[in-house]
């Protein structure tokens, strides 16, 4: 018999939440097979199993905690597979139910639904909060009045719909929540905006997009641009490009650029490694591998960690300006908006070009206001006139 403990999961992470167990006391699993989820304060991961064998018993159910290295769940090696089919079991061996993620085991449990009643529609048939708070719509008929009484006087009897849910939440959601307001009382904290004329980088990808594609396998996105930016202006601006560590100011030489991205509970924020090493195609393939596990909750802890600056896209969801907080230790952030056609003045004319409202964050603690400017004129300047990326003029 063996112990299944908690793995470091990343050097800041001293505790884990027990997610949904994938595998049921007494069945069999093969090696590497996943057999618990472990939802961590920036990412929920599958726990897999060091060996084939079986379940013999769960000692951390499902919404408990346990430290890194606690044993939560005693194993036996080797293949035992009649085990699986003891006969105090057969019936539900017969119709597993559905794996579900924790928050929508969370809210079939209040709700009193079984899991065989949701249809799910994550990945390999799991089950998301989002299928079963469609199941419960669609399983309360909405209220219709009788038609012969009158509406009652008593409000609460006539408005049944003004209910409040109560949820416990997450722990990536409490960290989100920690962080942020970490930022508005640890750091001092402005912000300066400008925009950007996107028609050159609109028509270099309408002339490459097709080509870049075809020889990349990736479609070539606007992010990468702005990587490539602000890591150019990071070059010449290295305020921007450092943090506060015990009473010293520390300048990164290297160049990993958190890309926020939006996942089943909230933004999370994967960190785009030496991005001054990476070509364009490496950076769209990095970014859509992490966007794709992030909707899928298959991110890993250590993706999420470090990052020396942030960029955030707020206009993917329609955002035409905004103020992003910062992401500490780090001491600046900067968001892309929606692209939208607005009259400009050029050369005595007015034309209507693709502008993008562009705004930086900046811990004003390093960063003085001349540097934060300078900086976000270089991302414009740059934006505007796309051959300089490649040239690096």
């Amino acid at each position: 018999m063996q112990e299944l403990k908690v793995p470091s999961v990343g050097e800041s992470i001293v505790e884990v939440e027990i997610g949904a167990w994938l595998k049921k006391e007494g069945e069999a699993f093969g090696a590497d097979e996943p057999l618990v989820e472990l939802i961590t304060d920036k990412a929920t991961l599958e726990l897999p199993a060091p060996f084939a064998g079986t379940l013999k018993k769960i000692l951390k159910a499902q919404g408990e905690t346990a430290r890194v290295g606690e044993a939560i769940a005693l194993l036996e090696e080797g293949k035992v597979e009649a085990q699986v089919q003891a006969p105090t079991r057969a019936p539900k061996e017969a119709s597993p139910e559905p794996l579900a993620m924790p928050a929508a085991e969370r809210l079939m449990r209040e709700a009193g639904v079984s899991p065989k009643e949701v249809v799910g529609t994550g990945l390999g048939g799991r089950i998301l909060k989002e299928d079963v708070e469609r199941h419960l719509e669609a399983r309360k008929a909405p209220p219709m009045p009788e038609p012969a009484p009158p509406p009652s006087p008593q409000a609460p009897a006539d408005k049944p719909w003004r209910v409040d849910e109560v949820v416990p939440m997450t722990p990536l959601r409490r960290r989100i929540a920690e962080r942020l307001l970490q930022a508005r009382q640890t750091t001092a904290m402005l912000t300066t905006f400008n925009e950007a004329d996107m028609s050159a980088v609109i028509a270099l990808r309408r002339e490459l997009g097709e080509a870049f594609q075809k020889k990349h396998g990736v479609k070539l996105g606007f992010m990468s641009f702005f990587v490539k930016a602000v890591v150019q202006a990071l070059k010449e601006i290295p305020e921007l490009n450092a943090e506060i560590r015990d009473g010293t100011i520390v300048y990164h030489r290297y160049y990993d650029i958190g890309i926020a991205v939006g996942g089943g509970e909230g933004l999370v924020v994967p960190v785009l490694r030496d991005a001054d090493r990476l070509s364009f195609a490496e950076i769209e393939r990095q970014i859509a591998d992490f966007a794709e596990r992030a909707r899928a909750r298959k991110l890993k802890p250590e993706e999420l960690m470090g990052g020396t600056f942030t960029i955030t896209n707020g206009g993917i969801y329609g955002s035409l300006n905004s103020t992003p907080l910062l992401n500490p230790p780090q001491v600046g952030i900067l968001g892309m908006h929606a692209i939208q056609e607005r009259p400009v003045a050029r050369e005595g004319q007015v034309v209507i070009r693709p502008m993008m409202y562009l705004a930086l964050s900046y811990d004003h603690r390093i960063v003085d206001g001349r540097e934060a400017v300078t900086f976000l004129r270089r991302v414009k300047e740059l934006i505007e006139n796309p051959a300089r990326l490649l040239l690096e003029v």
